[in-house]
């Protein structure tokens, strides 16, 4: 892929029971799932948006189910060096998945994790499309030091900050911006003394659709659904799915919905 270094370019969802899963989230976000030939020596199974275009990948794991993602970057091997220079930890190697890319599991130096990739094609990922349905529209770092965390990727990806939103005794909601365009944003994890880790928001075309399948489907809503600020006439909800991995949905809302 030739997205420019620090473009979010993949999404990961590991998980315990991955048929159970996949029958969660293909009504909730109208993912079609398949399993690509080649490459994988374990059960990997991609999911595509409604338009048909790549988002994520979903693979079995024995720990408790997680969201991760891919930030791109054009030599893994020296970015994954960079990243034990300013502080932060290589958990697993550069190494290559053969048809697929070169990747490197990290961590910065809070303890969230990522990965970085450079993916074995040369046509970019529109993984992250705010405005698609189905596609990721909010990567959101939960941290135990939000100053430290914004230097570290601001020296690893260009990553700079758009503004800020107050929080009150939570201190400031902080937006991120990759080369001009809105990405995400940094916050204080409120529990004290606990890690840092990377929350991603989805889109889907009605909150309140999305909202009634996670329900039955097994899931929790834990939040929403919560107008967003803006004009844009978004609303979000924070949902659990039935594994336990935690995310969130963002969407337009009928007009007279309550």
């Amino acid at each position: 892929m030739t997205n420019r270094d620090g473009a979010p370019i993949w999404y990961e969802l590991m998980t315990d029971a991955p048929d159970a899963a996949q029958a969660f989230y293909a009504p909730v976000m109208g993912w079609i799932f398949d399993t690509p030939p080649g490459g994988m020596e374990r059960d990997y199974r991609v999911f595509a948006a409604p338009d048909g275009e790549g988002v994520g990948g979903m693979m079995p794991a024995t720990m408790p189910a997680t969201w991760a993602f891919y930030v791109g970057v054009a030599d893994v091997d020296a970015m994954a060096g960079r990243v034990t220079d300013l502080g932060g930890k290589v958990h697993l190697g550069p190494q290559d998945i053969p048809g697929v890319g070169r990747f490197a599991f990290v961590a910065d130096p809070q303890g969230a994790t990522f990965y970085l990739m450079r993916g074995g094609s040369d046509v970019d990922s529109t993984a992250f499309a705010p405005s698609k349905p189905g596609h990721c529209s909010w990567n959101e770092l939960v941290t135990s030091d939000q100053d430290a965390a914004l230097v570290f990727y601001g020296a690893l990806f260009g990553w700079t900050v758009a503004g800020a939103m107050p929080m009150g005794d939570m201190g400031d909601y902080t937006f991120l911006a990759h080369q001009g365009d809105m990405i995400g944003a940094v916050m204080t994890n409120p529990q004290r003394g606990s890690g840092s880790l990377w929350n991603f928001a989805f889109t889907v075309p009605d909150i309140d659709r999305a909202k009634a399948a996670v329900e039955a489907g097994g899931g929790t809503v834990r939040q929403g659904p919560v107008a967003l600020p803006g004009d844009d006439g978004d609303w979000m909800i924070q949902i659990t799915d039935p594994q336990g991995a935690k995310v969130m949905l963002t969407g337009k809302r009928e007009e007279g919905a309550a």
